[in-house]
């Protein structure tokens, strides 16, 4: 696999991820999902506001589209429908833009604005791109371990369990009949 096709693959995976966090957390009450419960950002509600926020961030910076959020704790969308909403439209923007990549655009140095002790940083986008996905997997984490502590349950959100049930990163699954 090469390097377009891997982050081909994790941009879907990463809709595939939050399609299924996002259902987990709208079976939760309102209240339990807007709890405070000690993680970094606090509340479900506020660490899945944080990943759109980061997401918002980096496209803007991959892209130059776009007005970045106030602060990394901003709260975009304080309403879970128009959260996910904004979340699916923000995974479809992603999924977008890494198609329309090619290897050049990979290796070519972009230049943004950092939030926290602010410098500008040259870097090419292969490596930016790496963070962009690994940070979404951070948080998501975050909010798997919530829903855990919440409801008792939390989806799977194992990319191998993504690359079995879609059929990418080459998995091909073969039941064993029982005997």
């Amino acid at each position: 696999m090469n390097a377009l096709d891997r982050y081909r693959d994790l941009a879907a995976y990463n809709a595939w991820a939050n399609t299924r966090l996002y259902d987990a957390a709208a079976a939760l009450p309102d209240d339990a999902y807007r709890s405070e419960q000690g993680a970094f950002f606090g509340s479900i509600h506020r660490t899945l506001n944080h990943v759109l926020v980061g997401d918002t961030i980096w496209m803007g910076r991959f892209t130059g589209d776009g007005t970045p959020p106030p602060a990394l704790d901003a709260v975009l969308y304080d309403d879970l429908v128009a959260l996910r909403a904004a979340r699916e439209a923000m995974d479809a923007r992603i999924v977008g833009f890494v198609a329309g990549l090619d290897d050049a655009a990979l290796a070519r140095p972009f230049t943004y604005l950092t939030i926290v002790n602010p410098s500008r940083v040259a870097q090419p986008l292969a490596p930016a791109l790496d963070h962009f996905f690994n940070h979404q997997t951070h948080h998501r984490g975050q909010v798997h371990a919530l829903l855990t502590r919440l409801s008792g349950t939390a989806p799977s959100l194992d990319l191998i369990n993504y690359q079995r049930e879609s059929g990418r990163g080459g998995a091909e699954v073969t039941p064993l009949s029982a005997a």
